[in-house]
């Protein structure tokens, strides 16, 4: 840092308390919410915690402010945190703005009307993102992380405060979405159930009138948890709605989406194009694609087997295993198919054998009884339809229709 004089350090420190208070005079949401941004790396936001490191009692022009009074317990805490943030101590940056965050929200509901929603939304931002690094100090000096927690209860409160009639309500989504993320990196998830409850069932709510950006990333995480809870067409309807309204610049995003949206629509049936997934950088899919169509259990073992890691983070892993089920309805219409060309008139009869056979030359090892045992929980799950000739050791093939589409719905449980 440059050389700083207590003149202009005092200077800085005014400027600020200034545009401060015009803000909140003027109802300037837009303008007071870029004096909270934190980790934003605003240089103004950097330069005023180099002169609150140089002039150390600005707590007393504070107090001097005629304007800023009523809202010194707001802006003491404020600027420790500004303090801490710039000298690179998380925690007590976290401590201190979490008590300006509780003094703003006591001024916030005393306002009538939703003008400081966009300073809100980066209070309850930065709150988040300052505990999330606050856990990594605590954590790098031994100590148990707990400051993420503190964010999602801070964060409840908040959601509690916009959660009522009048124009503040289409500020609930946005936090909510905030806790969906804190739950999701503190392995909470269960803790989400309530608030979707508060905001797919209160009747002050109307899902139409939130915001599209935070409607898509609710869908999003919504549609995660239905991953999660196997409930693969509340899934596909959540992310499907989250990928046709995200923005089609932000291919990040998209790509968010997809990685939960496309074992999705695998598990319903639905494969997507290689373009698709070369554009978003999903290869990592390409090669359970092709087992699929090909009908190639060794490719797909080998495919989660290679991207396993990547898979268990994302938590789909458990929803591409179970597509076995179908690469083996794939394996079994193969060799329906070539029987059909060689002998149409006992295409039906498929030896267990032949699967055996079929398997074999895959280099997967199995005895009869696995195979019969594979066949029959095809024919439970309805994706073959047949009987058994046990003493033949044969499937009987339905001559209409032996094999079903899943057309767009989930394998029956």
């Amino acid at each position: 840092m440059a050389y700083l004089s207590m003149g202009e350090a005092h200077r800085r420190i005014n400027d600020y308390l200034n545009r401060f208070s015009d803000a909140v005079s003027t109802q300037d949401g837009a303008s007071l919410k870029q004096l909270l941004s934190l980790s934003s790396n605003n240089p103004a936001i950097l330069s005023l915690a180099d002169a609150l490191n140089v002039f150390q009692d600005a707590n007393r022009l504070i107090k001097q402010s005629d304007n800023d009074t009523q809202f010194g317990e707001i802006l003491v805490h404020l600027f420790r945190a500004f303090q801490s943030y710039r000298v690179g101590s998380f925690i007590d940056s976290y401590q201190a703005f979490e008590k300006s965050a509780n003094a703003f929200i006591q001024e916030f509901r005393n306002w009538d009307t939703a003008w400081a929603l966009q300073a809100l939304y980066v209070i309850a931002y930065e709150i988040r993102v300052l505990a999330e690094r606050a856990d990594k100090e605590l954590a790098s000096n031994g100590k148990s992380p707990e400051k993420l927690k503190g964010a999602g209860s801070f964060l409840m409160k908040v959601f509690g405060v916009l959660a009522g009639k009048g124009p503040k309500r289409v500020g609930a989504l946005y936090v909510t979405c905030q806790l969906f993320k804190v739950y999701f990196k503190l392995g909470t998830v269960h803790l989400c159930r309530s608030v979707i409850r508060s905001i797919e069932t209160a009747r002050i709510f109307d899902f139409e009138e939130f915001p599209k950006r935070d409607k898509v990333t609710y869908m999003y995480y919504t549609g995660r948890l239905e991953v999660f809870n196997e409930n693969f067409p509340a899934a596909d309807h959540k992310l499907s709605y989250a990928l046709r309204h995200c923005n089609p610049q932000s291919e990040a995003n998209i790509r968010m989406i997809l990685k939960y949206l496309i074992p999705v629509k695998l598990s319903i049936g639905i494969l997507p194009n290689d373009w698709l997934l070369e554009k978003y950088n999903l290869v990592e899919y390409k090669n359970v694609v092709q087992a699929l169509k090909r009908g190639d259990l060794r490719l797909l073992r080998h495919a989660l087997e290679e991207h396993e890691d990547r898979f268990l983070r994302s938590g789909v892993y458990l929803v591409l295993e179970k597509l076995e089920l179908q690469v083996y309805q794939r394996l079994i219409k193969k060799i329906y198919i070539i029987q059909k060309q060689k002998d149409p008139i006992k295409a039906h009869q498929l030896k267990l054998e032949v699967i055996v056979k079929a398997l074999k030359w895959l280099e997967i090892s199995m005895d009869l009884d696995e195979v019969e045992c594979i066949v029959a929980i095809l024919i439970y799950k309805n994706l073959v339809k047949g009987y058994f000739a046990h003493k033949s050791k044969v499937v009987v093939l339905s001559k209409q229709d032996p094999f079903p589409k899943l057309n767009g719905k989930p394998v029956n449980s």
